[in-house]
């Protein structure tokens, strides 16, 4: 006959594999914590001189998000079937470019044109695709 703990009248190894199967859970949950702190602790903040970045821009397959923090929401969609997507921080600025990612995995968005008006509405060009701030 099984023992049992005296706190919960469980046999104790029920309350054992309980436990096990706790830690485990725990475990598993914790490389998934550190990414997410990794993700949102590394991004460079969108400095003053590349303010006019920050916003939601579209095309009618792109849509890029930039926000102050500097995390950067990217999907491209040149047809259904084909799609890429990136939700990572700014590791960097090049010149008009920002280089976007953690760690060695990183992306490069080349803006050929940065943001500006046209007849009140803000464009830029990046990686080739016109988009409009919306």
């Amino acid at each position: 006959m099984p023992t049992t703990h005296p706190c919960n009248h469980q046999p104790t190894g029920i309350r054992n594999i309980s436990a096990r199967r706790s830690l485990f859970r725990r475990g598993a949950l914790l490389p998934g914590m550190v990414l997410a702190v990794l993700l949102t602790a590394c991004g460079k903040p969108v400095p003053a001189e590349k303010r006019d970045y920050i916003g939601h821009w579209e095309s009618s397959s792109t849509s890029l998000v930039i926000d102050q923090t500097g995390r950067v929401i990217y999907k491209h969609s040149p047809r259904p079937s084909v799609s890429k997507s990136l939700d990572a921080p700014i590791k960097a600025y090049e010149g008009d470019d920002f280089i976007v990612g953690v760690g060695p995995l990183t992306t490069r968005f080349v803006v050929s044109e940065p943001p500006h008006q046209v007849d009140g509405t803000w464009k830029m060009t990046v990686d080739g695709q016109e988009l409009v701030r919306r």
